[in-house]
């Protein structure tokens, strides 16, 4: 069964990943008019989490976050696909950073560096940050259950330079670069609502009190990593931009969880700034019954 799925999507992708960018957008929108208007696409979990990350506003201004979220979602959808038959030429006209010198200065010192983000604005075109470091770039994802539609993924991510991780093999495969002196620029999305345990560290987030993950900063410690944060924007429809902020070159000797409040604390604010580049459609609250009691 998880050949014939991926028999019938492989087709559909590299159409997708054909197309000029001109008909991407024509398609983007007639699926956003299925999926928002027809389907109703998670509508259940976007507007419950909208609710709950601003309760001060009213209907109409959710409405209209709702709207360009949805929007946005089926951009950049589709252009994870366009990645597939993208140039690297292209891609970094379309995926521009900024300030790179956040970043080399790990590499001067002989040390790897932690890119910690959030699923905010194109963060699969993050992946392309390889044609512009002499470290390698690691992306830690989650496998697809669909062997070959995983396969697929990661022969798509790869194209621009990304190595990709588990996150369920990330702390040992990582020591063992370490050890053997690969030099690697590690990407995180650390805004995902992991499973409480006794020991979860939770904090508010969007003023919602959730357990939130501590991986990068304790592999952070670990390794004497640094710790920089990414502002990815959409400049507009099909570019974007990344710049870098310094979480912490001395991961050892910061506070506890310091590393952890910052990055939650800046994603915060690009959310906060424009929320519809935000993912909407994940539950990001579905943990929050469980917080222990102050």
């Amino acid at each position: 069964m998880q050949r014939v799925v991926y028999l019938l999507a492989y087709p559909l992708i590299y159409i997708i990943a054909s197309i000029p960018f001109s008909v991407l957008y024509v398609f983007s929108d007639v699926l956003n008019f299925l999926i928002y208007n027809i389907l109703g696409y998670r509508k259940k979990t976007v507007r419950s989490n909208l609710r709950r990350a601003f309760p001060d506003k009213n209907e109409a201004e959710l409405k209209w976050i709702e709207k360009k979220f949805y929007r946005h979602f089926c951009d950049i959808t589709l252009e994870a696909f366009k990645s597939f038959k993208l140039s690297s030429e292209e891609m970094q006209k379309r995926m521009v950073f900024k300030n790179l010198d956040v970043l080399n200065q790990f590499e001067k010192e002989n040390r790897s560096v932690i890119i910690m983000c959030g699923h905010y604005a194109s963060w699969e075109w993050m992946l392309s940050i390889g044609y512009h470091t002499v470290s390698e770039g690691y992306g830690i994802y989650t496998p697809l259950m669909n062997k070959y539609l995983n396969d697929l993924v990661i022969k798509i991510r790869k194209k621009h330079r990304a190595n990709l991780i588990s996150r369920y093999e990330a702390i040992q495969n990582i020591k063992n670069l370490h050890h053997n002196g690969t030099l690697g620029v590690y990407g995180f999305l650390s805004d995902q609502s992991p499973r409480p345990k006794p020991k979860s560290y939770w904090r508010t987030f969007l003023g919602v009190k959730v357990p939130v993950f501590v991986g990068a900063e304790m592999i952070a410690r670990e390794f004497d990593f640094g710790v920089v944060y990414a502002k990815i924007n959409r400049v507009k429809r099909g570019y974007y931009e990344a710049s870098f902020e310094l979480i912490s070159d001395q991961p050892k000797k910061t506070e506890v969880n310091r590393i952890t409040d910052t990055f939650t604390e800046w994603l915060e604010q690009d959310v906060y700034c424009d929320p519809t580049q935000y993912l909407w459609t994940h539950r990001r609250f579905k943990h929050a019954h469980k917080a222990p009691k102050d």
